[in-house]
Order: C-alpha cells, then sequence, then structure tokens
C-alpha cells in the first residue's frame, strides 16, 4: 500500500498503491504518516518525492469502510489518520514534493496542500467533493492551492480545479504529460538535494515558522463539523444517497479528507 526507496543521493520516494482510487482506509493513513516521519527522521534524507501509481494520486477517505461501522471508530480513526498524514508531510524536516497524476481529491488535498513544492501531469484535478460525502475538511490546504473566493466555490459545489489553473495561482510549479511526472519530480528532488543539507533542513523550518496560520488546528477545527455532521445523522443520511448520484472518480470510495 505505502513503499519507500531511498537513492544514494538522498531522495526518498514514497510510492501509494491501493486500487482502485488510492482511497485509504485508516491503517493506510497511519501507514502513510508513520512512512513520511520515518523518512524525514533520517538524517540521509535530504528530499521527499510522495507520488502514487493507478489511476490518480489520491481519493481520499475509504467510505465504504466508514460505513460499514455500525459506530464511530472507523471515522474517528480516519480523521485521526489523515490529521497524522497531512502533519507528517507538513512537520517533515526536508522538502517534500508532491508529483499528482489524475485525480487529487478529498485527503488527496490535505497531502497536496501541505507539500512544499507541486508538480502535476495534465490530466490531474483536484477537488473537494466532501459536502457531497455529508463532511468537511482539507479546506484548511485548499485554501493554500487556490485563492479563498475559488476555495469556497469548489467546497460548495464539488467543482473541480486543472493542474494548469493551479499553475496560474502558482501553487503548482510545472505541468507535464503524465509520462514526464515521475522523471520531473526526480530531477526537481535532485536539484535540492544537491544543497546543503543543514541549510535546506533549516530553510524547511524557517519556512513553517512564518506560516499565516497554523494548518494543524485550522485542520482539527474543521474535523470539529464532520463529527458533528455524523452525530446529528446528517452525515450518515448524504453518504446512503451517495452511490446514487455520479461521483468522481469512483462511487463508494472517494472520500473526505
Amino acid at each position: 500500500m505505502v513503499t519507500v526507496t531511498t537513492d544514494r543521493d538522498g531522495v526518498a520516494e514514497v510510492v501509494v498503491d491501493r486500487p482502485p482510487v488510492n482511497a485509504l482506509p485508516v491503517a493506510g493513513w497511519h501507514r502513510l504518516a508513520e512512512t513520511i516521519t520515518a523518512v524525514g527522521a533520517d538524517p540521509a534524507t535530504r528530499v521527499v518525492v510522495l507520488r502514487a501509481e493507478g489511476r490518480g494520486f489520491n481519493a481520499g477517505v475509504d467510505i465504504k469502510e466508514i460505513q460499514a461501522d455500525p459506530g464511530h471508530d472507523a471515522l474517528i480513526g480516519a480523521n485521526r489518520g489523515c490529521f497524522a498524514a497531512f502533519a507528517a508531510v507538513y512537520d517533515c524536516p526536508v522538502p517534500v514534493i508532491a508529483a499528482v497524476h489524475g485525480f487529487c481529491l478529498g485527503g488527496g488535498i490535505g497531502l497536496a496542500g501541505n507539500a512544499d513544492l507541486i508538480v502535476a501531469s495534465d490530466d490531474a484535478t483536484f477537488g473537494l467533493p466532501e459536502v457531497d460525502r455529508g463532511a468537511l475538511g482539507a479546506a484548511t490546504h485548499l485554501s493554500r492551492l487556490v485563492p479563498q473566493h475559488r476555495a469556497r466555490a469548489m467546497l460548495y459545489t464539488s467543482a473541480t480545479a486543472t493542474a494548469a489553473e493551479l499553475h496560474g495561482y502558482g501553487s503548482v510549479l510545472a505541468v507535464v504529460p503524465v509520462a514526464e511526472l515521475r522523471a520531473t519530480a526526480l530531477d526537481l528532488a535532485a536539484r535540492i538535494a544537491a544543497k546543503d543539507p543543514a541549510v535546506i533542513r533549516a530553510a524547511k523550518e524557517s519556512l513553517n515558522g512564518i506560516d499565516l496560520w497554523d494548518v494543524k488546528r485550522s485542520y482539527r477545527y474543521e474535523q470539529g463539523f464532520t463529527f458533528e455532521l455524523n452525530l446529528s445523522g446528517v452525515a450518515h443520511r448524504v453518504r446512503d444517497t451517495f452511490g446514487h448520484r455520479p461521483a468522481e472518480p469512483d462511487a463508494g470510495q472517494a472520500g473526505q479528507g
């Protein structure tokens, strides 16, 4: 589900591969968080490339797992797992490059939004379909990718944005054909890895220190509304109708952040 390889130059490649759409279960989110944390803790690591195999980068939480739970353990686990994975990307002591292809939805926005750099394929789309899943979350991270009013429109309507649009905002560094995505990400990583590692680590810490808002506290605030919607029964009602409407990328599995 999550693998990692590190080359001799200190470029660590973390790859998610969970068919059919890279919608992660609770254990998968925690595994991703643990992997990125461990890689970042290794003094030999100079930069991390986060990417995925299959149809898209990430489709969020596995809603089937949440729907199958008669209580709230799966929901709590998913929220904690997403929080841990997003935080691991943000807190990683070295830069994290997200290489995004296909769909980047829900939790995928949390990962990409907390990354230091994003390169995307020309077929990549970004979105938060949370309101169609009876949930909220990752608007914190979407707001790092698009302007505020665009983020609001995307959240309210579940609309997606293209990689080209995000490149126009400056949040996506480069848009390339999908066949060139991995090579582009690794080339960028190599350029960073060639710098003095102590300076790069200091640069990452300094940039996090001057962020305008605390992304972890902001995201945790959002998660409170997801709990509220679930406890009130609203989320369950919305998810019950989810399979009866067109969904991207796969009804029943693409999920919340």
